[in-house]
């Protein structure tokens, strides 16, 4: 199984301090948690996008260009890009440019956002029509980094254009879903891999929509595997007990943010409150590294998992804990799960 690093850059202070990063400082820890992921032996990093909100990253091509220049091996993908929201062919020129810097090491992960309906707003779009818009937009995205002289009818018509430059190697585009029958059956036809938003809900819960995937990509008669990923919280400690400690200040503020954000974005959506135990139970990793390992393999049985993604950075978690958090878990988890 493939390991990978998630941010989506939230900007909030240390509640145990009150001390908050710059919005430089924010984006450097990003790049030097990249060069980090590498050194300890991960296949990928994942940065979200989110625009006009308390979340930092709104351009990840250009932060994954920056890693790209400081590290070797390392994919360089997101978690997601908002396809529904940008252009499909200026994120074919953007993408592809970057693949051709780094020498083939750039992924798409394409999500929808549809928690966020305000970005559609943002953009001069009608929320309403976010799922007709991110279908088109994948479905020409996959087209342009695949084929040249695409011809479309669709939302974004083209007369016969190619993106510049072509793409170096294959650039996969992962599709991000996993809430709706929709995106699952999308990824399966377009022969996309599938990252499931496994941070909502326990991995059981999303079992039978990797059975559907796979089910619905035998039907579609493709000829390679399907691969299927998942996101987390995570954060690990020595102690089980210290690591559920410290970690609760920290995740309830996330927590508790991201709520208050959706709410403002999207005011139909439902509230979740902070439950730390169901959380610490489900969605979230955390603990001791041997507890850890065995909750990543729970995860990887469950899900037929071919790449798991972790997101350690959150709540305004300092760096000088955070990223010994990440190299213990370079240290004995992931070694002992690929063992």
């Amino acid at each position: 199984m493939e390991f990978g690093l998630l941010s989506l850059g939230d900007l909030l202070a240390d509640p145990n301090t009150d001390q908050c990063r710059t919005e430089a400082e924010r984006h450097r820890t990003l790049v030097d948690q990249g060069v980090l992921a590498e050194k300890i032996g991960m296949d990928a990093i994942h940065l979200g996008e989110h625009h006009g909100s308390g979340y930092q990253l709104s351009a990840p091509a250009v932060v994954l260009s920056a890693i790209g220049e400081r590290t070797q091996s390392l994919r360089l993908s997101t978690g997601v890009t908002l396809v529904a929201n940008l252009d499909p062919f200026r994120v074919a020129e953007d993408y592809a440019t970057l693949d051709v810097l780094s020498e083939g090491r750039v992924e798409i992960v394409a999500g929808r956002g549809s928690l966020f309906a305000r970005t559609f707003e943002i953009f001069g779009q009608d929320p309403r029509q976010s799922r007709a818009l991110f279908t088109d937009h994948v479905e020409l995205l996959v087209r342009l980094l695949r084929e040249e002289n695409v011809r479309a009818d669709g939302l974004r018509p083209l007369q016969g254009e190619t993106s510049r430059p072509r793409p170096f190697g294959e650039l996969p585009v992962w599709i991000g879903g996993g809430t709706s029958n929709e995106s699952i059956d999308l990824a399966a036809r377009l022969g996309c891999p599938l990252m499931l938003p496994s941070v909502f809900a326990p991995p059981e819960a999303f079992a039978p929509m990797a059975d559907r995937y796979r089910e619905q990509w035998a039907l579609a008669g493709h000829s390679g595997t399907p691969i299927v990923g998942a996101c987390c919280h995570a954060h690990v400690m020595p102690d089980s007990q210290v690591a559920r400690k410290n970690f609760r200040v920290w995740y309830q503020n996330y927590w508790e943010w991201v709520q208050s954000l959706i709410k403002s974005y999207t005011p139909h959506a439902e509230a979740f409150s902070f439950d730390y135990e169901r959380l610490a139970a489900g969605p979230a990793l955390v603990g001791s590294p041997a507890e850890v390992v065995q909750r990543i393999e729970k995860s990887r049985e469950l899900l037929g998992l071919d790449r798991m993604i972790f997101m350690f950075d959150l709540g305004g978690i300092p760096d000088e804990v955070l990223f010994p958090t990440i190299e213990l878990f370079g240290a004995e988890v992931m070694s002992q799960v690929n063992s």
